[in-house]
């Protein structure tokens, strides 16, 4: 497995990026959040040369092909071909009142989606026309002024967030990549998230290896019982608020727990935030998180995913310091049995102690 994390948000990008290169992380991921999810990998595909980047994942439906197209180009070119476009649907609130952007038939939207990237990366790639004709969009003209003409590092992947198995099984069928949600529990993902992974590639007539799946996990690690509690407090808050979620309460029913979901709902509605992470007691944060020591998270990571998934993308909604981070990388290699890498150099473990910006801020991505 290779193991991803979640790239700093803005100007920090730079200098992150070149620390996480460092520290031995493999791949580094933005978000929808405060700031534009493609603009911090810009700064960091200049400022690394490992570091493999991804939207993780940009909002689809508010976006326009064309436009994706050419971003996704942009950012293979920026990194040397170290760039995933990473998509996801949202939830219908968030589409349709914060974008102003229509959500009906996510999943035949994202369907056709892929299908007019496939199609203008192909008219770039090849010079054949472009004659994509849709239902929600068509895409039939491409002058020679505005084609960037074949990409020296290859066709940006494209990889799909999905919780839900309509999502997933769609993912496994047209997309090269799956970035599985992190509110995810061992069970889910074995009795939901995986057959649907197998039904996807059937009616695609794929094979595994044809998919790249990452599964996500949310993280609380500390070296001490101080920068434990800072990380269970942190994992217990955006748990709450995920679990608050109607899209997410199959994976609270796979353990039994949907009961959970409308109360905190029910909390959010009345403004009552502050009381929501005292709903998430020890054995729902083990069970939906991976908590402890960066030698217990990485065997708790490695249990979860082993021989499962390709890779592993872990987030940390609090202030990690770079050595906690730097012990968990280094663990990590250690767990998996699977982990080959004979090129990769030695983490530097010689750089300061610093720490990641504020990661609270991580709002909801629906995947259905």
């Amino acid at each position: 497995m290779r193991f991803d994390t979640q790239l700093a948000g803005l100007e920090d990008a730079p200098e992150h990026a070149r620390r996480l290169e460092a520290l031995g992380v493999d791949g580094a991921f933005t978000f929808e959040g405060p700031h534009d999810v493609f603009t911090p990998l810009i700064l960091a595909a200049g400022a690394s040369s490992t570091l493999e980047l991804a939207t993780n994942v940009a909002i689809a439906f508010p976006r326009n092909p064309v436009q994706l197209a050419h971003q996704a180009w942009d950012l293979q070119l920026l990194s040397k071909g170290r760039f995933t476009l990473g998509l996801g649907s949202q939830i219908r609130t968030q589409v349709e009142k914060r974008y102003g952007a229509e959500f009906d038939r996510p999943i035949a939207r994202m369907r056709e989606l892929v299908g007019a990237l496939r199609a203008v990366f192909a008219t770039w790639e090849t010079g054949e026309r472009l004659d994509f004709r849709g239902e929600f969009s068509s895409h039939t003209l491409m002058p020679p002024m505005f084609n960037p003409g074949p990409h020296p590092y290859g066709l940006p992947p494209i990889a799909l967030g999905g919780l839900g198995p309509q999502m997933v099984s769609l993912a496994a069928e047209v997309a090269d990549g799956l970035l599985v949600m992190p509110f995810n529990t061992a069970t889910h993902l074995r009795t939901r998230t995986l057959p649907a992974v197998a039904e996807g590639l059937a009616r695609g007539g794929r094979d595994r290896a044809d998919l790249t799946v990452t599964g996500e996990v949310i993280v609380c690690c500390g070296r001490d019982e101080a920068e434990l509690e800072t990380a269970r407090l942190a994992g217990r808050w955006l748990l709450s608020f995920y679990a608050s979620t109607p899209a997410y309460r199959p994976v609270l029913e796979a353990e039994g727990w949907e009961d959970l979901q409308p109360e905190l709902n029910a909390l959010t509605k009345s403004g009552r935030w502050h009381e929501m992470p005292e709903r998430i007691d020890d054995s729902m944060l083990a069970t939906l998180a991976a908590v402890g020591s960066p030698r217990k998270v990485a065997t708790e990571i490695v249990d979860r995913f082993g021989g499962l998934v390709d890779r592993v993308g872990f987030y940390t909604p609090y202030l990690v310091a770079d050595g906690t981070l730097g012990e968990l990388v280094e663990e990590l290699h250690r767990a998996d049995p699977d982990r080959t890498d004979p090129d990769r150099t030695a983490p530097d473990r010689t750089a300061p102690d610093r720490t990641a910006p504020d990661r609270t801020d991580q709002v909801s991505e629906e995947r259905s």
